[in-house]
């Protein structure tokens, strides 16, 4: 890999990675496989855990140690967890001295306390600015900065461009933009704006290391920037009126004139697929995964809108090389235009 001076941030330190890239750790998606690529390729991988079992979870953080000796990170959300069972989850993070534990949604401060006590670092998700100095006040080490066109569930309702400067003018921790960057010219405006990196999922749950069955895969590929739905309709399973953002599908029509308002306690509980003997139901928060069968293309096909800058299945190492590469130009570019020592006269 080449040079890494341009984009070293203080993030890399704190992450020990060597590109200021996450991974989103996508529930389901993000498994052993994917979390290892990342890693390798000297971003900073996540698994996505959210409800598995202690049993899964340890499996997988081996499975990912038995593919790198890179740093990589955990993924829950207390506070879309029964309690008991992210107690679990966590005690089986923590056994195996996990890295990094990150999390999502509402900031549950004694879920950072716990981490931090193990000897953790703890990456917090949010999508608004009191979320961000709640997470810092409890103790988290890194903010991502969650903007409204990202995909999966979303927290929060403003653009990453917004939102991303007004939380690094509210934290004195790291930030991580997230909605809508999954290239090198996106990771360097998030820097522009103040941020230590980027966090990618769209981009990175189209690869082949990903464990997002090929249906999914396929649609984000299709998918332009205008094909996806900010909608609470794909309720089942998670509390009452939280937002997605989903690739559009005969699933989504008959919600795309009204997107909000909707509960799982109005949803017809119908099976279109299966995993593993586990129904899975139409208009819940599955998405479509290599271990499932059925009727996939109704599932949830999570997607931000930069899923219309994805135009094939790659390899995680190449979609991260890629963002690198572009990234390290753009830096290049500038200096260029500036001139000799900065002289900025040669800039029209």
């Amino acid at each position: 890999m080449g040079s890494t001076g341009s984009l070293l941030t203080p993030l890399c330190d704190v992450l020990e990675c060597r590109y200021p890239i996450l991974q989103a750790g996508m529930g389901g998606v993000a498994r052993a496989e994917l979390v290892a690529a990342v890693s390798n390729a000297g971003a900073f991988g996540c698994l996505g855990m959210v409800r598995e079992s202690p049993q899964r979870i340890t499996q997988q953080i081996n499975e990912v140690r038995s593919l790198t000796d890179k740093p990589f990170g955990v993924n829950l959300i207390p506070a879309a967890t029964d309690p008991e069972l992210f107690r679990v989850e966590l005690d089986a993070c923590l056994r195996a001295g996990v890295h990094t534990m990150v999390y999502f949604w509402d900031v549950v401060p004694d879920a950072i306390n716990r981490a931090k006590q193990a000897g953790c670092r703890v990456v917090y998700q949010v999508g608004d600015v009191d979320q961000a100095i709640k997470a810092e006040a409890a103790g988290a080490d890194v903010i991502v900065a969650q903007g409204v066109e990202a995909g999966g569930h979303v927290h929060g309702t403003v653009t990453s461009l917004v939102l991303l400067p007004q939380i690094v003018d509210a934290v004195s921790i790291p930030v991580v933009g997230s909605g809508g960057f999954g290239s090198g010219r996106s990771l360097v405006a998030a820097l522009a704006m103040g941020a230590q990196g980027i966090h990618c999922g769209t981009v990175l749950l189209a690869t082949h290391e990903s464990f997002a069955h090929d249906v999914h895969k396929r649609q984000i590929v299709r998918a332009d920037a205008d094909d996806t739905l900010h909608t609470d309709a794909f309720a089942i399973n998670w509390p009452p009126h939280s937002a997605v953002r989903v690739i559009k599908s005969q699933s989504t029509e008959p919600y795309e004139r009204q997107p909000f308002g909707h509960h799982a306690d109005e949803m017809p509980r119908e099976q279109v697929a299966e995993e593993e003997g586990r129904p899975v139901y139409l208009m819940s928060t599955d998405s479509p995964l290599k271990s499932m069968t059925g009727e996939l293309e109704k599932l949830a096909m999570f997607g931000g809108q930069v899923a219309g800058q994805v135009t094939a299945i790659d390899s995680a190492a190449t979609v991260i090389r890629r963002i690198v590469d572009e990234a390290e130009a753009v830096i290049e570019g500038f200096a260029r235009s500036a001139g000799p020592a900065g002289d900025s006269d040669s800039i029209t």
